[in-house]
């Protein structure tokens, strides 16, 4: 072990499989702190701009969470981050982002937290420049020799200098004779840019000759055609022989400064006038490098390379070398926590470290070695007895011990299979002359005394007697509690699964938490009706195996002497329509028909539990249901368009009962002052106007809640069609559970519904995000620009767009996945490129068309294809 590597004072691994290069890298006060410590600032090729001040307790200690000061993501791959004076008139230093089309300039502000949530830091944007040309990297100075401010330079691919007066563009001019970007830096003692050529050679242009040289309007050749204007000459040029991977300028008085050039097996350190002071061979490949002065006399290099080695040099003197554990890419120098000297190092793959030099020794002596006789006897038989242990472990086939289910807390919940003969349903909205319910008992059993605390819930508008309960539990002794499920709204749930949770404490103290679902029966929110022969909204479920008589899947809703039910039974939802349900006789396909498309979902649903339960207890491994089409889109989107209706009239009554509610406070003024007047004056109908107001009012409350109580049933409808939509959708394309769990969160995101979070904005934003990234097709979808902040639309157009557009990716062959490096590579596409989804099988014609060609289907090709004779056959009562 090595005592010569760079001590780690900080470490942290910036971001997930991002890229970083030597312009990602920055060490400055940026945030103009009193106390002038450094912030080390870090920007990646994916767009993430993170700053960092590092805390640590003691040296080596893991990264805290308030060491993060701020973590953004702009839109755009950040090639440099530097610090300095950018904005005009005022002195403070400021950040400036290159992005590869665009040059951002921001003010990174701090504000005290209240109590003891820490500080809030701010990025605020002061201006930007958008480049016409590609950008490669960037410097910075007092161009010109002025005083208190710094002017930005921009060196673009093809070979263009482009200069920046803070907020205003200056001009631009190009290198004469490029052929490829270099490293660009600026000496502020000569007032001079220096760069690298693909020439291999440094080359200095003087800041006034690039002033008064021809603009660059036109390309090179025709400048120099011209007569009229200066053509832009060289000040000096040095050929090294090599490409330079780095340069830098470091003054180390007013009067001397020198010109420090790392290439590829070589470091150079030139006179500002271009002689050579003197070159350094170097014996392994670098990486990057850091000149920097030390007390104003002595300038020290910092050199990294690819043997993961920071080599210290004064000159051509080697003072020290030290061991870094990654590659770095750029290293800085900064003062953090009061430390003067701190080496920050950033790999290409995020490895971030702040570490000093220095060396620890070892204070491990070797205990002394007792001298004592070894007793055979004693090991010979303490041998034997391991090999029998050995012997019997042998004769055991389950080498490794089974875990025993020995659990400190139990939680189990029971639903009744049958209604209760006494219905317990209380302020139900249900028109029904008897609302059912049914019993659930949870028993709660915990090994240590303890007290828990039980909540069951349900999804609204299912409704329970009771659903808190605070339970005293003594060791390894149960309790039960009861209560009833029962249907409260006056419409159809969404769902029929319910939720029970116990908080409760172990015997050390810790807090838990035990949950456990259940599901209600389908008796509790409808019950048995005639079937219907009309319906305008019909489905047809394929299966793989025969069919099954209804009666036997449903035994709950089935008359078993009525033989007419064999293959057609009727359900009356008890808040929504009647829903039939045909089996076919001789084919394998069930139809369910109704007048609503929402009141489908609830039947089709439990009829595919039911046929999967039925096949399972005969051991049918192999079972499957299908639906080969359409997809009812435009009667979902009626629904969407519905509730979102409902929506913007909620945002209506709120703005009128807001300016209601300002007159008649204005009035109440008007009215009070004239009560207060000694002189009594005529009250001008104020009175009156108050009254009408005060009506006005009340009528607008009224109004609003009765729209909230619609808005709440719509989006109930809204949440059982989109179900059915994802149902369907995953039947058609025997999507995986993993596929239909990223549907669901797509489109499922809330449970309820608010004026300042909807349905519409999230599920529009969570579809581009998938259109944009798994289910990309080309670069046009990587147009699709996710807003920063959540608003309610003008309109649902474009969220029935971009569902159209992810329903036909999918019939097209589009896979869904969260896979980080699938969505990286699919991020990082440039502009005007293209890719293909990866197809699991070929797409079918007449798919396409169900998608496409959705609202120009006829009637006949809605209706499904069982035979007509056993359709009518069916459909008799």
């Amino acid at each position: 072990m090595s005592l010569f590597k760079a001590r780690d004072w900080w470490s942290t691994v910036v971001g997930n499989k991002e890229e970083f290069d030597q312009g990602c890298l920055c060490v400055a006060n940026v945030d103009n702190s009193s106390s002038g410590q450094d912030k080390i600032i870090v920007g990646s090729y994916t767009g993430f701009l993170r700053i960092y001040n590092p805390h640590p307790i003691k040296p080596g200690d893991a990264v805290q969470a308030e060491d993060l000061l701020l973590e953004v993501q702009l839109p755009e791959p950040i090639l440099q981050v530097e610090v300095g004076k950018f904005v005009s008139g005022i002195e403070l230093l400021h950040l400036a982002v290159l992005h590869p089309k665009k040059l951002c300039v921001y003010a990174v502000s701090g504000s005290l937290g209240n109590i003891d949530h820490g500080n809030q830091y701010q990025l605020k944007r002061m201006y930007e420049h958008n480049l016409q040309r590609t950008a490669c990297n960037m410097t910075y100075g007092p161009f010109g020799g002025i005083k208190g401010r710094d002017l930005i330079c921009i060196q673009s691919v093809d070979g263009m200098l482009m200069l920046f007066e803070q907020e205003s563009y200056s001009f631009g001019r190009f290198l004469p004779g490029f052929l490829l970007p270099g490293p660009l830096t600026y000496s502020s003692r000569t007032d001079s840019f220096i760069t690298v050529s693909s020439c291999r050679q440094v080359e200095s242009y003087k800041y006034q000759v690039l002033a008064f040289a021809k603009d660059a309007e036109t390309q090179e050749n025709e400048q120099q055609k011209r007569g009229s204007g200066k053509r832009l000459v060289v000040d000096w040029v040095l050929n090294i022989g090599e490409q330079a991977l780095d340069i830098c300028v470091v003054s180390v008085n007013q009067l001397v400064s020198s010109v420090f050039v790392l290439g590829e097996r070589n470091f150079f350190c030139l006179k500002d006038n271009g002689q050579i002071r003197f070159i350094k061979k170097l014996d392994h490949s670098p990486s990057c490098f850091l000149p920097y002065s030390v007390s104003g006399a002595v300038v020290n290099t910092l050199i990294g390379n690819h043997s993961s080695i920071l080599h210290v040099y004064q000159d051509v003197t080697l003072k020290w070398a030290a061991q870094l554990p990654h590659i770095p890419v750029a290293v800085r120098v900064g003062k953090l926590l009061d430390l003067k000297g701190v080496i920050v190092t950033l790999s290409d793959s995020g490895d971030l470290q702040c570490s000093y030099l220095g060396t620890d020794p070892s204070l491990f002596q070797a205990p002394k070695v007792e001298a004592r006789d070894i007793n055979y006897e004693e090991y010979d038989a303490e041998m034997n007895k391991l090999q029998k242990i050995i012997k019997e472990a042998r004769k055991i086939k389950d080498i490794v011990p089974k875990m025993e289910k020995n659990e400190d807390f139990a939680l189990l919940v029971t639903v009744s299979p049958d209604l209760d003969s006494v219905s317990q349903a209380i302020e139900s909205e249900v028109k029904a002359e008897v609302v059912p319910s049914v019993t659930v008992k949870i028993t709660v059993e915990g090994k240590q005394p303890t007290l828990a605390k039980l909540s069951v819930c349900v999804q609204p508008p299912l409704a329970l007697t009771h659903d808190k309960f605070t339970l005293k539990l003594e060791s390894s002794v149960s309790k039960t509690v009861v209560l009833s499920a029962f249907l409260k709204g006056n419409i159809s749930p969404a769902d029929l699964e319910g939720t029970a949770l116990a908080s409760y404490n172990t015997a050390t103290g810790a807090p838990r938490v035990s949950q456990c679902k259940f599901r209600l029966p389908l008796r509790l929110v409808c019950s048995p009706a005639h079937p219907s022969k009309t319906a305008s909204q019909k489905l047809t479920i394929d299966t793989n195996k025969p069919p099954v008589s209804l009666v036997t899947l449903f035994p709950d809703f089935a008359d078993q002497a009525d033989e007419d039910q064999l293959n057609a039974l009727g359900f009356q939802l008890l808040g929504g329509s009647r829903v039939t349900l045909l089996a076919s006789k001789t084919s394998q396909r069930y139809r369910i028909q109704s007048e609503q498309l929402e009141d489908l979902w609830l039947i089709v649903k439990e009829l595919t539990v039911r046929l999967e339960e039925h096949f399972r207890k005969q051991n049918c491994k192999d079972f499957a249901c299908t639906f080969s089409g359409p997809i009812p889109l435009q009667e979902y989107f009626e629904i969407i368009d519905h509730h979102f209706e409902l929506r913007l009239n909620a945002v209506k009554y709120e703005q009128l009962l807001s300016e209601r509610a300002v007159q008649f406070r204005a009035i109440e003024r008007r009215l009070l002052t004239r009560f207060k007047d000694k002189t009594q004056a005529p009250l001008q109908h104020l009175d009156t106007l108050l009254e009408g107001t005060y009506r006005q009012v009340i009528a607008l409350a009224d109004a609003a809640g009765k729209n909230e109580a619609n808005m709440f049933q719509a989006f109930t409808k809204l949440k059982s069609a989109t179900q059915l939509v994802i149902l369907l959708i995953s039947l058609w394309q025997k999507l995986s559970a993993d596929q239909v769990s990223i549907l669901q969160a797509t489109f499922l995101p809330l449970t309820q519904d608010t004026q300042e979070l909807g349905w519409e904005e999230i599920v529009d934003a969570s579809v581009s995000h998938l259109l944009k990234t798994c289910l990309s097709k080309s670069s046009k979808d990587h147009a699709l620009t996710l807003t920063n902040q959540l608003c309610i639309p003008k309109d649902t157009n474009k969220l029935k767009k971009h569902i159209t557009l992810l329903y036909d990716r999918l019939a097209k062959g589009g896979r869904m996945s969260l896979n980080t490096d699938f969505d990286s590579q699919q991020t990082m596409i440039p502009a005007g490129a293209c890719t293909t989804i990866p197809e699991e099988r070929p797409p079918s014609p007449d798919t396409t068309t169900l998608f496409t060609n959705h609202r120009n289907l006829t009637k006949q090709e809605t209706e499904t294809d069982l035979p007509q004779d056993e359709l009518q056959e069916a459909e008799k009562p």
